[in-house]
């Protein structure tokens, strides 16, 4: 019985001080796919929308539901993170990668526009982060969807 308890007592410490999982673990394990990471951009950006547009319908009601709009100022926060976790630890830090010394212009033109793209969409993922312009919204979509093209090519990285 005390060993039951010493071993429980071990793999709560264990779990409690395990780091959560993050969007990507940064060894190259091959498991993560990149058009699922762009889905999941497109995905983050949707989410922080609804956000606003019910922060925006919240702040505007009689009395205000100051928990409920809390809890959505939240949730886009942590979407908004989620989408910069995605630009900054897995495709900044591991996908692009720089181009060799011998490399054509080309190469390294194709490569600062993508690091020009991500950038971009990490500054306007801020910029929601920080309020409700729904304009911020259409940019970052449209970031994505030029990131995709720069990404994937012509084909667009759809997978169906």
């Amino acid at each position: 019985m005390k060993q039951a308890v010493i071993a429980s007592l071990t793999l709560a410490a264990v779990l409690a001080l395990a780091a959560p999982a993050g969007a990507h673990c940064q060894i190259p394990c091959g498991i993560f796919h990149d058009e699922l990471r762009v889905q999941l951009m497109e995905e983050h950006i949707t989410t922080i929308e609804k956000s606003m547009n019910e922060i925006i319908a919240l702040g505007k009601s009689e009395p205000v539901n100051y928990n409920q709009l809390v809890r959505w100022v939240m949730n886009k926060e942590d979407h908004v993170r989620q989408l910069d976790e995605i630009v900054g630890a897995y495709f900044l830090a591991q996908r692009i990668k720089l181009p060799a010394a011998d490399a054509d212009e080309q190469a390294t033109k194709e490569y600062l526009h993508k690091l020009a793209l991500l950038h971009a969409i990490q500054v306007h993922a801020m910029k929601a982060k920080q309020g409700t312009d729904l304009a911020e919204i259409a940019t970052l979509r449209e970031l994505v969807a030029n990131f995709r093209l720069a990404y994937f090519g012509e084909a667009g990285g759809h997978s169906h």
